[in-house]
């Protein structure tokens, strides 16, 4: 019971934490595509870190920059994409295939 407790308030702080933090730019980062979400759905990342989008739902995704600047292959489930983000700035992306599926990178 006290486990529980301890493992219910750490979800907590962790939803309540708000955007993401990459701390090792070298290890890289991973974004899980999951329930039709990217989680995180805000990231922010120092240049030159490298970010693995992962899709675990069981129907296709994509990955695509607001402005086009890149984009994926249809991605299976299981499949990634690999970007590495060198230059500052704000990356917006959506689900090629549902596009209110949303994200945002920010390199600084």
């Amino acid at each position: 019971m006290i486990i529980r407790r301890h493992l219910l308030q750490l979800l907590l702080a962790l939803a309540i934490a708000g955007p993401a933090f990459a701390e090792d730019s070298a290890a890289g980062v991973t974004v899980k595509i999951e329930n039709f979400t990217f989680s995180p759905a805000e990231l922010h990342i120092a240049p030159g870190t490298t970010v693995t989008f992962e899709n675990a739902d069981d129907i296709p995704h994509s990955i695509v920059e607001n402005d086009k600047k890149f984009h994926s292959k249809p991605l299976d489930t299981g499949d990634k994409f690999t970007m590495t983000f060198n230059d500052p700035g704000e990356i917006n992306y959506y689900c090629g295939f549902h596009s209110h599926m949303t994200g945002k990178i920010i390199v600084k």
